[in-house]
């Protein structure tokens, strides 16, 4: 076992697999759009680092957010921003690819990792490096059989998510191919969306969980 996978934190058990991811957030906004979320039963929200001032909004979401609440980055794509996430209070690092210098800074921080991959190679070097769980993505090109037929020669103990293109009515062909792991992005927010926008599709996704997965 390597250093890294000794300090890398599990993927901690949520109600429900699923991550809001908020791209395009503005601060000002970031603690409602926070609390509606969770109060629909969301319990990880990602604020992508190409979102106007992410940071800001990130360490407003954390102090609001009750500790059971997985909050942190998405698009995480250097060890220097890995360092002023952990500064803003962000437990969950996100990235659209595999990179070991972001891994080994995550790893030194005790954070959530979710990196994302799209072939057995990437797949096989995030878990040796420590990856706490799976970002198949983009997902919809991969589609349900492919994840599955890459899930196949995983370590059942790795948690797998689909991220890119998916909603809540994408579950049920997803979970058949032991996809445990969701993130929502246009599906749940978009920039210029009303609190009470985001507070409807963040219900209709928990809902869809329940309806595939069993109640949170």
């Amino acid at each position: 076992m390597t250093d890294i996978q000794k300090t890398t934190a599990a993927f901690p058990p949520l109600r429900r697999g699923l991550v809001a991811i908020l791209r395009g957030l503005q601060p000002d906004e970031a603690v409602a759009m926070a609390q509606v979320i969770l109060e629909a039963g969301i319990e990880a929200i990602e604020v992508p680092l190409n979102s106007p001032d992410p940071f800001t909004s990130i360490r407003r979401i954390a102090a609001a957010m009750p500790p059971q609440v997985l909050v942190g980055a998405g698009t995480v794509l250097t060890a220097e921003n890995v360092d002023r996430l952990a500064e803003a209070g962000g437990k969950l690092l996100v990235s659209p690819n595999i990179d070991q210098a972001v891994m080994e800074r995550a790893a030194a921080h005790g954070m959530v990792t979710m990196p994302g991959v799209m072939t057995p190679t990437e797949a096989f070097l995030a878990i040796r490096l420590g990856a706490s769980a799976l970002k198949f993505f983009p997902a919809n090109v991969l589609g349900p059989a492919g994840i599955a037929a890459m899930k196949a020669v995983l370590p059942t103990t790795t948690p797998v998510g689909a991220v890119g293109g998916v909603s809540e009515g994408d579950f049920a062909a997803y979970s058949k191919a032991g996809v445990s792991l969701f993130g929502l992005g246009s599906s749940l927010f978009k920039p210029g969306m009303t609190v009470a926008e985001v507070a409807k599709r963040a219900r209709a996704a928990a809902e869809g969980w329940d309806r595939t997965f069993g109640e949170g």
